[in-house]
């Protein structure tokens, strides 16, 4: 297992991200990407997990239920 985190240059570099990365990979993203019109519902419909940073317990959260998901599959 490892951890891609890209520092990204605009809203369509996660969007390329994931074309590139291999199909096991989960993308996770900042929530506020999801109000970004277009891109923002091109990322929900890619199965991006949003994760809402100002809420550091609930981040923490979906981000060990993505781990979970991911070793029971």
């Amino acid at each position: 297992p490892y951890v891609v985190v890209s520092n990204h240059q605009s809203s369509l570099d996660l969007l390329g991200m994931m074309e590139v990365l291999p199909d096991r990979c989960v993308p996770i993203a900042k929530r506020e990407l999801l109000y970004m019109g277009a891109v923002g519902v091109a990322c929900w419909l890619g199965g991006i997990i949003f994760i809402d940073r100002k809420r550091t317990h609930d981040a923490i959260s979906v981000m060990a239920e993505a781990a979970h998901t991911m070793l029971s599959q």
